[in-house]
């Protein structure tokens, strides 16, 4: 989009592009979402940024009518896989919290002033003020979600000191955290509640179907519409609950150590795939006389993703050549053996364990695995693989490499692979041509290219119309 046709969408109070840019109005020093339901800005008062982060370097505010802040995020950044669009996958992950800005350099193959200055001329913020928007977030809703005292809610959400804390969150929310407290009902103590913005149109009930047919017992379930699931986060386990709210999902976490609310919030989205652009992925198929149909048919069908993608890999193995119900019982006879217990202030529904750690799997006797000999050598193969870092399937890897060396190992062929990619990376472009499922849907042979960069999407119809 150029600035005429982002303005268009800000005069239209576009939702759909919420989150995609920020506008900015000079003469009032505050930016918002497209859809922001204030009287329109003169165009000459307005400058547009493709992320928060830079609107704030700037000097911009956010703004306190549409709360910019709330968006879902930009689903370019599950599409790129350059160094720009890995890079944000791990900010928005917490790696610079976790590591700083090191960590994220070494990742994508680069130094900490070749990275700033890849990020800065495209985005306009480096990493560390992409960083510093993440953690403003996050501490936004530990303040207004939570009882925590505010000295604790500055150093989970990864500020280094409370007057740090104090003075970023003045300058990009205009108030104080005990102002913004204020005007909030705290819900029960233990429990951290948001509500998750997505574009619409959602197909909510067709994804958490999808996630319940395959939901592994003790680590995840679907009952009575809502799916929950264990997390296995940087600080300790969590659990999360997904159910459906009025324009948004509701998301309620239980943290071991809320320093994990960031990532369990990145992965609860990414599970859902709550950054989508359903109107671009249907105006791709609109002219395709199979794929046209079926999304008119199934409107906002989302592709799910994966918090876990060492256990979505595992779970691949195990379901090579099975149904999907024989591979939900070898997975449940895997986390009885080797999982790991939850505490009890951590169980809530029928969850119990977290799902087996790759490095339990790869010390694992393979006679003692509840599979064939082959397939047990292939589990505990790419469990070592995962375990010693030879395979990365962390938010910034690089994709093509990963999917490279998954078939490299003995066993893992280029479906499983690919569905690696698709779910466990949160690839949007990946279409399992080879699959039993599409091969039954697809009539005639199609040229899978014209319906790039949403394949995933694709594969998804497929399976949907049978």
């Amino acid at each position: 989009m150029d600035d005429e046709q982002r303005y268009r969408a800000v005069h239209g109070r576009d939702s759909r592009f919420d989150g995609m840019f920020y506008t900015a109005v000079r003469t009032t020093g505050v930016y918002c979402r497209p859809s922001c339901p204030a009287r329109t800005p003169k165009r000459q008062n307005v400058d547009f940024y493709p992320t928060a982060a830079a609107a704030q370097e700037a000097g911009f505010r956010a703004c306190k009518r549409c709360r910019p802040e709330l968006t879902p995020g930009s689903p370019e950044w599950n599409i790129r896989a350059d160094v720009v669009g890995r890079a944000m996958r791990l900010i928005q992950d917490g790696a610079v919290d976790r590591g700083g800005v090191r960590e994220v350099a070494a990742s994508v193959g680069y130094s900490e002033r070749q990275l700033n200055r890849l990020l800065t001329a495209e985005l306009g913020a480096g990493p560390l003020a992409l960083a510093r928007t993440e953690r403003a977030r996050t501490a936004r809703t530990l303040v207004e979600t939570t009882d925590m005292p505010m000295t604790d809610i500055a150093f989970a959400a990864g500020f280094s000191s409370v007057r740090q804390f104090n003075e970023t969150m003045r300058a990009m929310f205009g108030r104080a955290p005990t102002q913004m407290r204020g005007r909030t009902v705290r819900p029960e103590s233990d429990t951290i509640t948001l509500r998750l913005a997505y574009r619409a149109p959602f197909d909510l009930d067709r994804t958490l179907a999808f996630l319940g047919a395959r939901a592994v017992p003790g680590v995840e379930e679907l009952r009575d519409g809502v799916y929950r699931r264990t997390l296995r986060l940087p600080h300790g386990p969590g659990t999360a609950e997904l159910s459906p709210g009025p324009g948004h999902v509701l998301c309620r976490l239980r943290l071991t150590d809320t320093r994990d609310l960031t990532g369990a919030v990145r992965r609860c989205r990414r599970l859902l795939d709550l950054d989508a652009d359903p109107q671009a992925v249907a105006e791709t198929f609109a002219g395709d006389p199979l794929l046209g149909p079926l999304s008119a048919r199934s409107p906002g069908l989302r592709s799910p993703g994966h918090p876990d993608p060492a256990e979505l890999a595992v779970r691949a193995v195990l379901g090579q050549q099975v149904s999907v119900a024989a591979a939900r019982t070898l997975a449940g006879r895997l986390v009885l053996a080797y999982g790991e217990p939850l505490a009890p202030e951590l169980r809530t529904g029928g969850l119990t364990h977290l799902f087996p750690a790759p490095a339990a799997l790869a010390a694992a006797d393979p006679d003692d695995l509840p599979l064939t000999r082959a397939r047990a050598a292939t589990l505990t193969g790419l469990a070592a693989a995962l375990a010693g870092g030879e395979v990365d399937l962390g938010p910034g890897c690089d994709r093509d490499g990963t999917e490279r060396r998954l078939q490299e190992l003995r066993g893992i062929g280029p479906w499983t692979a690919a569905y690696v990619r698709m779910r466990g990376l949160g690839d949007p472009d990946v279409f399992l041509g080879t699959d039993l499922g599409v091969r039954k849907a697809l009539t005639g042979t199609p040229d899978d290219k014209t319906w790039s960069p949403w394949r995933s999407y694709a594969t998804h119809l497929l399976w949907a119309s049978l």
